[in-house]
C-alpha cells in the first residue's frame, strides 16, 4: 500500500506545483485532488481521481480498479460528505453524493472504463457526485 500512497503523494505535489497539471498518465486527462476526513482518524486526506464534468457537479469513480472492496477515500466521505476539492488553480469545498439509478446508468454509458473495472468485481462500484457549496 505504500507504493501507491508514494505515487498518489508525487502527483499531488505536481498537481499543486504546476497549477493543476501533470504528466505520466494522467497528462492531458481531467484530473482533481479530493481531501475527504478520515472516517476513523479524523485527519483530512487527499487523492488524485479522474473526473467527469456534468453541468455543474463534478464525477469521481470509487472502482479501485475493480478490487472486492471501496477505496479508503469513498468510505471516508461516506461518513463525511464535506469534501474539498482542487481542480486547476481553483479550491472550493463540496458535498459529496453518491449516484444511484437511471442517473448511475446514464454517466456509466459515458465511462466504458468503469464498466471494465464493474466486470472485475461483485460489488456495485459507486459514482460520486461533488456539488459545490458556499
Amino acid at each position: 500500500m505504500s507504493d501507491i500512497n508514494n505515487w498518489n503523494s508525487q502527483i499531488i505535489e505536481e498537481f499543486r506545483a504546476n497549477e493543476g497539471k501533470v504528466g505520466g498518465v494522467y497528462e492531458g486527462g481531467s484530473l482533481l485532488l479530493l481531501t475527504t476526513i478520515g472516517k476513523k482518524s479524523g485527519k483530512p486526506r487527499t487523492v488524485p481521481l479522474g473526473y467527469k464534468p456534468d453541468g455543474d457537479r463534478l464525477i469521481v469513480v470509487a472502482s479501485f480498479m475493480g478490487a472486492p472492496k471501496h477505496p479508503d477515500w469513498y468510505l471516508n466521505l461516506v461518513a463525511h460528505p464535506q469534501v474539498t476539492v482542487e481542480v486547476g488553480q481553483e479550491t472550493f469545498n463540496a458535498l459529496a453524493t453518491t449516484i444511484e439509478g437511471e442517473a448511475r446508468e446514464r454517466l456509466l454509458e459515458q465511462w466504458p472504463l468503469v464498466t471494465d473495472h464493474q466486470a472485475k468485481t461483485t460489488r456495485e462500484i459507486p459514482l460520486v457526485a461533488l456539488q459545490r457549496v458556499g
